[in-house]
């Protein structure tokens, strides 16, 4: 792959130095990053690449396999064992290594850090001193001072937001030197206007009823703006504009950034206005991007649902709205007629039901248009016999999909069959002539073998209830099948010379997302912009269609830049591309939106780049680096010995290193990273009871919010706390809040003072009853919680790995009292815990000295008293084996063997306290 101009120059800057690289969306990043890890295929290297995909890792190594390169880098995953990995770690190249595993062999010393030539860090945006990719940095430049670090961004967006939010990420990956290429950049324009495609805008107009819904969504939305800065005047009132309502970046999501800190004190108009907000962006995309029925039939939902009306914030009941009806509804059954005069004859059953069939069914301009642009296409091929490949892309598979029936069946038909489907289910209408014709027209583009293709309107995995026929939904074939219909292509055309389908067999398998051979000359592939599974679908399609021409059904910007470094590759072969927008459309807006918001971004990066100071010591090659360094004198035990050969007795102080047991899942979580960096050593081990123990009695379960609902729904917190309660003398219940949200359990509405068994806070108060010796802390952060822990060790012994990973939920010790787990069952001991005067302090001294709970229901309250060494508690107890109903049973007082109400044949009286603790 043959780098561009300006695409040498960032190739070289980043070489010459440990920098971050951010770029314009779609000028290529991915291929600047391919040539880095090109550049280090060799075993005499070990570069680590992070926060990278599945899928990125599947294409970063297919492309390089494409060019012969060895050996390949290999992807480090749960699929491999310590071991294992150990030995891949020393075989060198270049490594995708899951966040999480590497953190864990880096803390292991599985992986030899010294020996590390680099580390790549793929999406920079999202790195802060909490991630994992931040705490892998951090670990690495504390063993490694010479290795370099290369990071790579295309969301200039993200440096842009915050305060210091471009700092911080360049202290956090230890980087001093900052390469900014915005799409503006000199180098990058000299090279696009040396090899620019062939554009041809057109700008489409709207029908007028098209026009008229869109002025009614706007207003609706500007009004639901001004009731919510009324009810919430403390918001950021610059944010809150409707360009930024439609535009990409979503003011609800920015709305609900603003309000999470306190939404559980908010009323419910503001929330109901946010939801509405949502839907009202939805319904303006729904309007520019799918057909009349569709949008008609989303609209009839709305008034016909009960909740969706007792949901709505009232903008159902204003003018804009009735307005919005009326001419949605006009779309597909036309202006309504003005009533004649009554001459007498009333109108036959015949006549109103042929008056209802009739209908308007309005066709999108965007498919007239497309039609237009594929006939002009074919003439010119069949003017030059040039075969050109044709690659149409639409926003997502929805679009597509009614793309391709259109294509195929022509839009009367295609609007008809939504029309029965949805809105005609009582009153069906036929396809009239004009739209037989139509689709006969189409049909003479299509493939010779259009009855295979018939059965292939869509794809089974990929399309909804649009693109469905009228006989039945998509078959179940596999996609290569499903390709090679569409094409036409049989065994035997395979093993002729079918010339129209050369070279796009192999793209079949490959490009998943598209729909291929909707017309076969010239050969028209469809494919979605957004939604893909695979975020290099586009990119593999391009490469093995290499279409001739482009229509972009939908703008993308991101998409728009990947065509033109597609032509700036391939010097002197011609690109034409048709850009298809609504002019004075919301559509048009959200793309002139997001150029401004990256523009913006830049200009931005640029002025701080110009005037941030960054000093040497960020990139963490001296140990007295800022970022290195760790807070040791708070972290760091104090403990004294006293030494009797000195006078006085004076103690000699010995510093112990603090360190915390970790669970292996729990590395999924920033918590980890946040502890060490406050000095306390992390030992990952595997860990069945609890997630974090502080100190030999100290065991921590956390649990976030969505965890602590589905465990105490699931009953899996009762069993945890079963076995940390066993075996640890201070179970801890640590509820971890999100920083961004408010630090409250539950919201004013769902909070209830009686008890119930599904509300949330009854679950944890039986939870807290049923076991005494559990403590709960509430932590509003990671950060609290980190804090806390270094609290909570002060003075108190360091945990033992060995002890700790012996403990188990079936098999451990108890450290309550160190030889219990294996000397007492624990149902038994369970059990007596349930009695009225036993406590966890005093069932010790009744197992010792008491077999079983037959023995106990034959001993006298006498013998209890002086066994538990409290009259009272004997009391209590004895009375509760021997009185039922009031009456007192003779039998158990005067000792006849058989005991009161747990010491009958049989029963659970005759198993022993003694026992093997681990079996129940």
């Amino acid at each position: 792959m043959a780098l561009l101009e300006y695409e040498n120059e960032m190739f070289l800057d980043l070489c010459q130095e440990n920098g971050l690289l951010v770029t314009a969306r779609g000028l290529g990043i991915d291929r600047i990053l391919l040539n880095f890890i090109k550049l280090h295929c060799d075993s005499g290297n070990l570069v680590l690449v992070v926060n990278t995909t599945n899928l990125e890792e599947e294409y970063f190594i297919e492309e390089l396999h494409k060019d012969g390169i060895k050996p390949l880098p290999k992807v480090i995953n749960n699929e491999y064992n310590a071991t294992e990995r150990q030995a891949i770690y020393l075989q060198g190249g270049v490594l995708f290594v899951t966040s999480r595993i590497l953190v864990v062999d880096m803390l292991t010393h599985k992986l030899p850090t010294n020996l590390v030539t680099g580390i790549i860090v793929y999406k920079a945006h999202k790195i802060i001193s909490s991630c994992h990719e931040g705490f892998i940095l951090h670990l690495y430049r504390q063993e490694n001072k010479t290795g370099f670090i290369k990071g790579f961004s295309d969301h200039p967006q993200a440096f842009s937001a915050g305060l210091c939010r471009l700092e911080r990420v360049m202290r956090n990956m230890f980087v001093r030197k900052l390469f900014l290429w915005p799409r503006f950049h000199a180098s990058v324009v000299a090279c696009m206007e040396k090899h620019k495609p062939e554009v041809i805008e057109l700008q489409l107009s709207m029908t007028d009823s098209m026009l008229t819904v869109q002025t009614a969504l706007l207003e609706i939305m500007s009004a639901c703006i001004k009731e919510i800065k009324q009810l919430n005047p403390a918001l950021d009132v610059d944010e809150l504009t409707v360009e930024n309502a439609i535009g990409k970046k979503s003011l609800d999501q920015v709305i609900r950034v603003l309000l999470d800190p306190i939404w559980h004190q908010l009323g419910s108009a503001t929330k109901k206005l946010i939801g509405d907000l949502k839907l009202l962006r939805m319904m303006l995309f729904y309007l520019t991007q799918y057909d009349c029925v569709t949008f008609y039939n989303f609209l009839n939902s709305l008034r016909s649902n009960e909740r969706a009306v007792a949901n709505n914030s009232g903008w159902l009941f204003m003018e804009e709205a009735n307005s919005m009806f009326v001419h949605a509804k006009e779309r597909i059954y036309g202006k309504p007629k003005k009533d004649k005069k009554n001459d007498g004859s009333a109108k036959t059953s015949t006549d109103a039901k042929k008056q209802t069939k009739e209908l308007a069914l309005e066709e999108s301009p965007k498919w007239r248009t497309l039609s237009e642009i594929l006939d002009e296409i074919k003439d010119e091929n069949d003017q030059t016999d040039d075969v050109g490949r044709v690659m149409v892309c639409a926003s997502d598979d929805r679009t597509c999909a009614q793309l391709k029936e259109y294509l195929t069946d022509g839009s009367q038909a295609l609007l008809t069959r939504l029309y029965n489907k949805t809105l005609g289910q009582d009153n069906k209408v036929t396809v009239t002539e004009t739209a037989q014709q139509e689709k006969k027209n189409n049909k003479r583009k299509s493939p010779p073998t259009s009855k295979a293709r018939k059965k292939l309107k869509g794809r089974s995995s990929k399309i909804d209830d649009s693109s469905d026929d009228e006989e039945g939904g998509p078959s179940n074939v596999t996609l290569t099948q499903m390709a090679r219909k569409k094409l036409g292509i049989s065994k035997e055309a395979e093993e002729g010379d079918d010339k129209e389908t050369d070279g796009i067999d192999e793209a079949l398998v490959s490009s998943q997302e598209a729909y291929y051979g909707i017309i076969t000359r010239p050969t028209v592939v469809i494919h979605p912009l957004h939604g893909c599974k695979d975020p290099y679908s586009l990119t593999r399609t391009l490469q093995e269609v290499q279409p001739r021409y482009v229509i972009l059904y939908d703008a993308e910007i991101q998409f728009v830049r990947q065509l033109e470094v597609f032509k700036a590759s391939r010097p002197g072969i011609p690109l034409r591309v048709y850009f298809l927008i609504y002019s004075g459309s919301t559509e048009e807006q959200r793309y002139l939106t997001t150029l401004r918001q990256e523009k913006d971004a830049f200009e931005h990066l640029i002025k701080q780049k110009a005037t941030m100071v960054i000093p040497e010591e960020i990139e963490g090659k001296v140990d007295t680096a800022p970022q290195l360094l760790r807070d040791a004198s708070r972290a760091a035990d104090t403990t004294t010995t006293v030494s009797s050969r000195r006078a006085g007795g004076q103690g000699d102080k010995e510093t112990v290193q603090q360190k915390v047991i970790v669970d292996m899942r729990e590395f999924r979580s920033e918590l980890p990273s946040l502890i060490h960096r406050r000095g306390i050593d992390i030992e990952p081990i595997t860990l069945e009871v609890g997630d974090y123990i502080l100190t030999p009695n100290i065991c921590v379960e956390r649990k976030s919010i969505s965890d602590l609902i589905g465990s105490l729904n699931s009953g899996r917190l009762y069993n945890q706390m079963l076995a940390m309660t066993r075996y640890y003398k201070r179970p801890v219940l640590l509820i971890e809040f999100d920083p961004n949200k408010s630090f409250a359990l539950q919201t004013k509405s769902t909070l209830s003072s009686e008890i119930s068994y599904q509300n949330l806070s009854s679950k944890l108060t039986l939870l807290t009853l049923h076991f005494p010796r559990m403590r709960v802390l509430w932590c509003p952060s990671p950060y609290a919680t980190a804090e806390l822990f270094e609290e909570l060790k002060i003075n108190r012994d360091q945990p033992d790995a060995v002890a700790a990973a012996a403990v188990t939920a079936e098999e451990g010790t108890s450290t309550a009292e160190p030889a219990a787990a294996d000397k007492y069952n624990h149902g038994p001991h369970d059990m007596l815990l349930k009695f009225p005067g036993i406590s966890n302090k005093n069932a010790w001294k009744i197992m010792k000295c008491i077999p079983d709970m037959a023995a106990l229901s034959t001993t006298s309250q006498e013998r209890l008293g002086e066994i538990l060494e409290h009259t009272g508690n004997a009391k209590l107890l004895w009375e509760f084996l021997h009185k039922e109903q009031g009456v007192e049973s003779d039998k158990a007082v005067k000792g006849t063997g058989k005991g009161g109400k747990f010491g009958a044949k049989g029963g659970k009286g005759k198993r022993p306290f003694k026992g093997k603790g681990a079996k129940r």
